[in-house]
């Protein structure tokens, strides 16, 4: 055998043995993709939708004073369309005055028959006041006569004398009488006419309040602006043939266009992460290019259901900072919303995580020709990425999903999260609550 051909022999055996090694470790990483972690800022964030609407803003409302006249719901009759932008005094809406029309009518019947009841006293009371008047004339006249009487009988027996003072005295008692009656009859009338004045009055204040009532149910802007309109409890705006309510008569709002929020929903798992003050990045499905920051100014306390959805959210409002003529109230938002910033992490996708026993997370980690399952302590992540704060080095190549053959294989630990488990395991357990069965005592 030449030299030469054993030189070819020994090459071929070497790619042969390399072909089988090679091939055969990558055999357990079959259409795996090897990555290496990536070391800088890493950003923890919640992306969510939410609507723009305005900072502030001034109501427009139906009428105010509906709850005093017993009207608790009123439908609209005619609106005109939402986004149109109005000047102050401009049509806005018309209420339907049915009901309210049917009240005053009723009420110029009452005050008609006020006024008729009104009138009648009157002319009642000046009737017998002028009778009692009369009848304390005679009566002067009368004690007058009786007095002349006596003055002639001077010289007449005393018993005709003592006739005369009898009669005197009895005149001048019924004319006291009829002076005290006069007096009680003048305030009974007073009070009469107090009362039908009092009944008047309040029938009359009564039209007039529905009679302005009336006007106000033609509702007109109070200052320039767009117009929108107010939402119902389904999320939809108000339009013809909706109530509005006594006590919540707003049918629409003029918005201040140079200072915007946009209004989102955090889910209760991130809502812990979400506090005033924290940067928000804002993206606007209207125009995919314009990017605008803002900051989270309210977070609210408790959470509610929003319809179609069965997870419990948190109303967030971001405040927009700038202003853009081509922004507009109810347009979608995309908020990033920056809950923390590592200056110097390590971090890989999160695809590069596994779990074991639910309590031991490991990646799959290249080591030279062979895989190794090794432990990892994870930090803060978002929705692409995580932190690793223990377990794996800058350098080392990572598999971006699972290799096959290797299930079987013992995750190599981290000696610190052995410590957390075996504390976590030492920790005496909870009492549970004692069970009596059987009827207690008395």
């Amino acid at each position: 055998m030449s030299k030469k051909t054993l030189l070819f022999g020994s090459g071929a055996a070497v790619l042969i043995i390399l072909f089988f090694v090679f091939t055969g470790s990558s055999s357990e990483s079959e259409n795996s993709i090897l990555i290496t972690p990536e070391q800088g800022e890493f950003v923890v964030d919640i992306t969510t939708s939410g609507a723009l609407e305005a900072k502030n803003s001034v109501k427009i409302s139906g009428p105010t004073g509906l709850r005093n006249y017993r009207i608790w719901n009123v439908t609209i009759q005619d609106i005109i369309d939402e986004g149109t932008y109005v000047k102050k005094g401009q049509y806005v809406a018309r209420l339907d005055p049915s009901e309210l029309t049917g009240k005053i009518k009723d009420s110029q019947l009452e005050v008609e028959q006020q006024q008729s009841k009104y009138t009648q006293t009157k002319l009642d009371t000046a009737l017998t006041m002028r009778e009692a008047r009369d009848e304390l004339i005679n009566l002067e006249y009368t004690v007058r006569e009786k007095q002349l009487t006596l003055d002639q009988s001077q010289f007449e027996p005393p018993a005709t004398i003592q006739k005369a003072e009898i009669e005197l005295e009895k005149a001048k008692r019924s004319l006291q009488q009829a002076k005290e009656n006069y007096n009680i009859k003048k305030q009974q009338n007073i009070a009469k006419m107090q009362e039908v004045t009092a009944n008047l009055r309040k029938e009359t204040n009564e039209l007039d309040g529905l009679q302005a009532l009336a006007r106000e149910f033609t509702i007109i802007a109070p200052e320039d602006g767009m117009l929108i309109y107010k939402k119902s409890w389904d999320g939809k705006p108000v339009k013809e043939g909706s109530q509005i309510g006594a006590w919540d008569p707003i049918v629409a709002t003029l918005p201040d266009l140079s200072k915007m929020l946009s209004k989102t929903y955090v889910n209760e798992v991130d809502i812990r992460k979400v506090q005033p003050g924290q940067k928000v990045e804002i993206g606007f499905d209207a125009f995919p290019d314009k990017r605008l920051s803002g900051e989270v100014i309210k977070v609210a306390n408790v959470g509610e259901q929003r319809p179609n959805s069965d997870a419990k959210v948190f109303a967030v409002e971001i405040e927009v900072f700038g202003s853009d003529e081509l922004l507009k109230p109810g347009m979608t938002t995309g908020n990033r919303i920056i809950t923390q910033t590592v200056n110097d992490g390590l971090f890989v996708p999160l695809e590069c995580l596994h779990s074991q026993d639910d309590s031991i997370t490991f990646v799959y980690k290249r080591s030279g020709l062979n895989v190794t399952k090794q432990e990892v302590m994870v930090g803060e992540a978002n929705s692409d990425y995580v932190l690793l704060l223990a377990g794996i080095e800058k350098d080392d190549k990572l598999y971006l999903s699972d290799v096959s053959g290797q299930e079987n294989k013992e995750v190599v630990l981290l000696p610190e999260m052995n410590g957390l488990r075996n504390q976590k395991q030492e920790e005496p357990p909870r009492p549970q609550p004692v069970v009596r069965r059987g009827r207690p005592n008395s």
